[in-house]
């Protein structure tokens, strides 16, 4: 698990951001790596929230010059179709951003139906083990208050595996910690998220007294 290490430069370029990669999304990172040999220039990046799609399609633009929809599922069929047919005709890589993959898309112009079937599908899928962890300690760390160096593995074992649910507890601890002007241990962690009702949180964990 690193940040993304691709031939182009995806980090540190005007706000772009950092993006972790990780089997969770290394088939997407690469897919859009190779946007070169895309058979028609269109592809779908799709992923839960939080995943950091934004931020993909983000540095995807800079490197690439192409045309990113974030939000492509609710776009509108008519504003999707002639993205679609300009991206071919100008030979500009475009690439439609979502939740979900295009055939759970609400799509009423069958012309568009039919692009969409033809397009390249990649999907972040949940964080694994090793992101879980590495967004964990980012979070913390960008988050700037002060916290012990156990808590991330402490939270790691007890965090729902899920973008939105470690972006909700590392935002939980850093108001309690601001507010409180506390220091977040992993006593102060496990009192404010059984407080805040963030579960599964262990009751008794001696290893964490």
């Amino acid at each position: 698990m690193s940040q993304i290490s691709l031939p182009f430069d995806w980090t540190g370029q005007g706000g772009g951001g950092d993006f972790l990669v990780s089997d969770a999304n290394a088939i997407a990172v690469r897919h859009l790596e190779g946007w070169r040999d895309w058979p028609v220039q269109t592809s779908v990046l799709s992923g839960p929230p939080r995943s950091g799609k934004s931020t993909l399609g983000r540095l995807f633009a800079r490197i690439s010059g192409g045309e990113v929809i974030d939000n492509a599922e609710g776009a509108g069929d008519e504003p999707l179709f002639h993205a679609w047919n300009r991206a071919q005709l100008d030979q500009r890589p475009l690439l439609l951003i979502a939740d979900h993959a295009p055939q759970h898309w609400t799509v009423a112009l069958p012309d568009l139906r039919s692009r969409l079937s033809a397009a390249a599908h990649v999907r972040i899928e949940e964080p694994d083990e090793a992101l879980a962890l590495a967004l964990i300690e980012r979070g913390l760390t960008r988050a700037g208050s002060a916290w012990a160096s156990d808590l991330p593995e402490w939270l790691h074992k007890r965090i729902e595996r899920s973008y939105a649910a470690i972006a909700a507890v590392i935002d939980c601890l850093n108001a309690a910690s601001l507010s409180s002007s506390r220091k977040i241990s992993v006593q102060f962690a496990r009192e404010t998220l059984q407080n805040a009702g963030f579960l599964p949180i262990l009751y008794s964990d001696p290893a964490s007294e």
